[in-house]
């Protein structure tokens, strides 16, 4: 009777809450953290009830462990799991991570399962697949967690652009620098606050999150990477803006600049002859 009160209890806390509180983050935080108290208030009722007296719980306690520790082991591990992740804050709903080799967006957080929107897999790039992935919280513990938006939500990406030999690398090059400032100035701008609070914070190097260019001579072309910092969830879209732009703007250059491709080009047919051997005998006879 009484743990069924203390759910209602829970139940009508948490309803509470969720009408008087004005955010969804705050709401979100603070309807786990009375789930949590919850739980813990429900297993020393149920102890106490059973021992008969807390002069007994130290006792009981120990019992306790000790049997559901190898039978429960994952479970254990999950809701310790749980208070790691919401302690620590190793990530929280709505960032992105991949653990255990699944990537997503964090979407719930209980006691026991993270929620993934996952994304990837079959489909190109950082966009949705459509499932929602259970994965227990006792991964935390086992392999490492990666997080693309808590403390620094940019990400470096690249790009490679072939040019064709003979072209004139100085207009090419002014036409790389001009896209990516004009399109990646406000990344730039808000990633500096961002990234100086993170070299205070980790024993880290200092970065260049400015846009930057670097060529390389191969056997086929003159290769363009262009390295440049991004919104983690504005990726794609960010490149498919400097491909199409950068194309059109070498195309306008009337051939000046042009970019290659992985072809062959016949320089010179050698000559072939032939010889008749019947009608070299004859002569020879």
């Amino acid at each position: 009777m009484w743990i069924v009160l203390l759910f209602l209890l829970i139940g009508w806390i948490r309803r509470a809450l969720k009408r008087h509180l004005p955010d969804n983050a705050t709401k979100y935080k603070t309807q786990k953290g009375v789930e949590i108290i919850g739980y813990i208030i429900v297993v020393l009722v149920t102890i106490t009830y059973f021992t008969g007296s807390i002069k007994d719980f130290g006792l009981a306690i120990g019992l306790l462990t000790a049997g559901i520790t190898i039978t429960l082991q994952e479970l254990i591990l999950s809701i310790a799991g749980s208070f790691y992740i919401f302690f620590v804050k190793v990530y929280q709903p709505g960032d992105r991570i991949e653990i255990n080799g699944i990537k997503g967006d964090v979407i719930d957080i209980d006691s026991i399962y993270t929620t993934m929107m996952e994304i990837g897999e079959w489909v190109s790039s950082d966009n949705y697949s459509g499932r929602i992935v259970k994965l227990s919280n006792a991964f935390v513990f086992k392999g490492p967690v990666y997080n693309y938006s808590q403390d620094f939500p940019f990400v470096w990406d690249e790009f490679n652009l072939p040019i064709r030999y003979g072209s004139d690398m100085e207009l090419a090059k002014s036409i790389v620098i001009s896209v990516a400032q004009k399109h990646l100035a406000n990344y730039v701008q808000e990633s500096i606050a961002d990234w100086k609070e993170v070299v205070t914070k980790y024993y880290i190097e200092d970065a260049q999150v400015d846009p930057t260019l670097a060529i390389t001579m191969t056997d086929n072309w003159i290769q363009f990477n262009l390295r440049y910092i991004v919104d983690y969830k504005k990726r794609r879209h960010t490149k498919h803006i400097l491909n199409e732009e950068i194309g059109k703007l070498i195309q306008a250059t009337n051939g000046k600049v042009i970019l290659a491709s992985a072809t062959f080009e016949i320089v010179k047919i050698p000559t072939v002859q032939l010889h008749n051997e019947k009608n070299e005998t004859k002569n020879a006879e």
